[in-house]
């Protein structure tokens, strides 16, 4: 960075200033305070060089115009990660912290051209299929069975406990998991996003993935899952366990992160503790200055070519900052005068998020259940000791410590039986070696008392 000799000195703990290093996106600094860096990286203009991880190299867009023509010119800027020219060099391996989410896969997200827009129309539509009565059901029910576990002890990590679970819950009954295969999915995903035997925790993701696709061909159902397999786009297995994988991982973090980043502005906020009944503000607030993906978007320039001034490779790994975009001074006006859903918190473009709808009810539908149960939980700490988990594409915290007056735990009515509940009836089938009292069949056992 020795370019910029008048740039300002950057924020503590960044060893970018004089040694000609790049700005680095991880470690517990960049976590703490991410706006400090993105305000520095924008001396730069509207793209700046960062490292990921150690070793690890990209171009980061902080800048909202910018980000807008990357995401939206798919002739010059490519999604297939088979172009990343640094790991077709050996420069990144396999084994680094952010290839799971960078290298390729043959899903929508990695796809270009008619391929992208075959598998992503599969997406769209049979995610537009679910009924938004059936998704309130079954976050209410998720919600409620959740709450149960730790409602009478006054207290809860309202990340570990709620938000980190629900999501996933909720997608393994959009999905119509029977017990067994919903069990190994929680099991994976879990594990992939905690890096606790990340290899053998997408292992068993993607074998559990291939047993439900054979399920629902045999036996389909009214699911994603089925309505996917139905779709006339014609999907074959192996593209049928990619997309799901896809979904369920790609949705499952940033729903789990929306919601603790939302449960934490309603918590640390006084307008919302004095006004009340502002979910949907504290939600778009949340959208706008502390997104769920922070950092992410990666595309792959088909040419050597230029954005917006700035120089790039073809093969160069860029992201796009959402968060930095969001807050940037193009934005600000727009914000105040009142187009409070123009962010890009949902990125933009063919490959702008396609559960957008889905992910707000949920989201709505989870705090509002939440406070309905609990409506004296608060911070249980002070908001300054709470710690932000270190990378660079996510932004969510450790964990949320709430505190509130025990309620009274159990079964809460029972459930009337709707589409997708199916598999409710089923047996779990024979346990798994660990795996014997698995998440899911507890809360398919909880339903039934």
């Amino acid at each position: 960075m020795n370019a910029h000799d008048t740039a300002p000195v950057p924020p503590p703990g960044c060893p970018a200033h004089g040694s000609g290093a790049r700005v680095p996106l991880h470690g517990p600094e960049f976590a703490a305070d991410p706006q400090a860096y993105y305000e520095y990286l924008r001396h730069y203009g509207a793209a700046a060089p960062v490292e990921l991880s150690p070793g690890v190299e990209a171009t980061l867009v902080t800048d909202y115009t910018a980000a807008l023509q990357l995401l939206q010119d798919s002739g010059s800027f490519r999604k297939d990660a088979r172009r990343w020219r640094a790991f077709n060099e050996g420069k990144v391996g396999p084994d680094s912290p952010v290839a799971p989410l960078l290298a390729y896969r043959p899903n929508c997200m990695f796809a270009d051209g008619a391929d992208h827009l075959r598998l992503r129309q599969a997406v769209t539509d049979s995610m537009a299929r679910v009924d938004t009565r059936r998704l309130s059901r079954s976050t209410e029910q998720i919600s409620g069975y959740l709450i149960s576990q730790f409602g009478g002890r006054g207290s809860a990590d309202l990340l570990g406990d709620y938000a980190r679970q629900l999501p996933l819950f909720v997608f393994n009954e959009l999905f119509g998991c029977p017990a067994d295969i919903g069990d190994r999915v929680l099991f994976g995903i879990s594990g992939m996003f905690d890096g606790v035997n990340a290899d053998k925790a997408t292992a068993v993701l993607f074998q559990a993935v291939e047993e439900l696709v054979a399920l629902k061909r045999s036996k389909p159902g009214e699911d994603v899952t089925s309505w996917l397999m139905r779709h006339q786009a014609r999907l074959t297995d192996e593209e049928m366990v990619h997309q799901l994988a896809l979904l369920l991982g790609a949705g499952a973090e940033p729903l789990r992160n929306l919601i603790g980043n939302t449960l934490h502005r309603l918590l640390t906020h006084e307008r919302y503790a004095r006004e009340g009944g502002l979910i949907d503000e504290a939600l778009d607030d949340t959208l706008w200055e502390n997104p769920p993906m922070a950092n992410y978007a990666p595309h792959y320039p088909a040419a050597d070519t230029e954005l917006a001034g700035q120089r790039l490779h073809a093969g160069d790994l860029v992201l796009v900052s959402f968060a930095a975009a969001n807050t940037g001074p193009a934005l600000k006006a727009s914000r105040q005068a009142g187009s409070n859903r123009a962010h890009l918190a949902w990125s933009a473009g063919p490959h702008a998020c396609p559960s957008k709808e889905p992910a707000r009810h949920i989201t709505v539908t989870a705090i509002e259940h939440l406070f309905n149960e609990l409506p004296d939980v608060e911070l249980a700490v002070p908001e300054d000791s709470l710690t932000w988990r270190p990378g660079p594409f996510n932004r969510a915290l450790a964990t949320l410590p709430a505190r509130f007056t025990p309620v009274r735990s159990g079964r809460r009515g029972d459930p009337q039986p709707g589409a997708g509940t199916a598999e409710r009836e089923q047996p779990a089938g024979p346990a798994r070696p660990g795996e014997r009292s698995g998440m899911w069949s507890q809360f398919l056992n909880w339903l039934t008392r």
